[in-house]
């Protein structure tokens, strides 16, 4: 349980580093703990990439896929650390090279409105017919990792493993069915609910 004066932060472990995480409103009835890869610092990203690579090693992993924004820094320290060159973002604002992009629907947990992952026909090369880790910050409801199964699947990419900093909830074992026994994670947090007595107690399905 976490009462009103604790609200405001949650500490969970990482792979081998405890971090505190400021916990924020979502709506009226849920919160959640916030990680934020882009304010983590170097050395935080450098050992987590380490830890998750490990983990995925033994999946022979030829290229690593990530959704942006927030899974940039783990795919890049996620590839470096298994001694691969490339990883392939799929984006989710339209750019100029986007023009043509093969696209996914998905509606993540932190957005209103229904948004369309776009892969790059370009890169196509490099992920068909080749053994493919989805890396990501955070699974949660499993909408954006369905989505980017989904797309990578239909140009033709084997997905052999699915990567990610922490888990959230429990939600995406049911989105994702069979596919969550891919899923290796550092960590798991809840979301949060009020408790009724102005504090917040911890939802460890969602």
């Amino acid at each position: 349980m976490l009462h009103a004066v604790e609200a405001s932060a949650y500490e969970v472990e990482v792979g081998s580093q405890r971090v505190r995480l400021p916990v924020v409103p979502l709506s009226a009835d849920m919160a959640l703990a916030l990680l934020i890869t882009v304010d983590m610092g170097i050395g935080f990203m450098d050992r987590a990439g380490a830890e998750l690579a490990e983990m995925l090693r033994a999946r022979d992993v030829e290229i690593v896929a990530t959704v942006a924004t927030m899974g940039i820094p783990v795919a890049i320290e996620v590839t470096r650390h298994l001694g691969l060159d490339q990883y392939v973002i799929l984006h989710k604002t339209p750019k100029i090279h986007l023009a043509d992009a093969l696209t996914e629907s998905v509606r993540s947990i932190t957005t209103d409105a229904e948004q369309r992952l776009l892969f790059d026909r370009a890169r196509i090369g490099d992920v068909h017919g080749r053994r493919v880790a989805i890396v990501d910050d955070v699974i949660s409801t499993g909408a954006s990792t369905g989505a980017a199964l989904r797309l990578l699947r239909r140009i033709g990419a084997d997905v052999v493993a699915i990567g990610t900093l922490v888990t959230e909830g429990s939600l995406w074992r049911e989105a994702l069915g069979a596919d969550a026994e891919l899923v290796s994670a550092l960590g798991a947090l809840p979301v949060f609910r009020p408790d009724g007595a102005g504090g917040l107690r911890e939802d460890w399905r969602g």
